[in-house]
């Protein structure tokens, strides 16, 4: 029985020390493609720098500077829909950063589509600053920390000694629970805001957005590549769609690549 536990143990010890060399492996070769795919920008070869960052994306290795880069690649190439594409990936994991902002109105203005945005409300507008703030993982991360700094808190107001320490950490222990509720209302609020839109950029050159799931619909107006939509729903190879005036239709699923 020993000599099997004692073997057990080995076994688990090098399964660990496999996955985790193939984790340490998998990442200096990704480090070294990004390496690689800056190389290639920097000498102006841009569709070697995106077949050098493509094979990151593969991985699922997704980071903000990497749809950066990216972006920018494809926006060298004249590509719109991509450039938009990827800077807007870049800037869900990122939406306070000033340079995706910049560059993705840039490519924004290569569009043929100029479409007005429906006025929005006060509490709308308050709503959208409050979710550019931070991600809903940062939110959930934080309302983690604060979970245990509060609890750390009590136990030590629990056992320290003294009427004046006490107060301190016993304060400071109910603030960051009262914190705690105010980040889980963030995290869950930013969380059902990202998962009730399904955001997507129109990939075709141009695109009819019919009346109804089909082409022998009525056309209700027509969309260029770059644009960005709202998915509402699926049926067979439709999508039916909203975009920002209000506008809605149905369009060839084909046409579009969600964010």
């Amino acid at each position: 029985m020993e000599f099997l536990t004692r073997h057990t143990r080995t076994l688990v010890l090098f399964i660990s020390l496999l996955l985790g060399s193939i984790g340490v492996s998998e990442a200096q070769k990704n480090n070294a493609l990004f390496d690689q795919g800056t190389k290639h920008y920097a000498a102006g070869q841009y569709q070697q720098a995106i077949d050098s960052w493509k094979l990151i994306e593969k991985t699922d290795n997704e980071s903000a500077a990497l749809y950066y880069n990216l972006a920018n690649a494809y926006y060298r190439l004249n590509k719109v829909a991509p450039s938009i594409y990827y800077y807007e990936k870049a800037l869900q994991l990122a939406p306070n950063d000033s340079d995706i902002k910049n560059n993705l109105g840039f490519a924004e203005n290569a569009r043929v589509d100029a479409i007005q945005t429906l006025p929005k409300t006060f509490i709308a507008k308050m709503y959208e600053r409050l979710y550019a703030i931070a991600t809903f993982e940062t939110w959930a991360k934080t309302t983690v920390a604060l979970a245990l700094i509060s609890v750390l808190c009590f136990l030590i107001y629990y056992f320290v000694e003294g009427s004046g320490k006490k107060r301190v950490f016993l304060i400071t222990s109910i603030a960051g629970f009262i914190l705690l509720f105010v980040t889980l209302a963030l995290a869950y609020s930013t969380y059902n805001n990202v998962n009730k839109d399904t955001p997507a950029i129109i990939f075709a050159e141009s695109v009819s957005v019919k009346k109804e799931a089909n082409l022998g619909s009525e056309t209700n107006f027509e969309l260029h590549e770059g644009t960005k939509v709202n998915l509402l729903e699926t049926e067979g190879d439709w999508g039916r769609i909203i975009i920002a005036n209000g506008k809605e239709g149905w369009l060839p699923i084909e046409t579009l690549k969600t964010l």
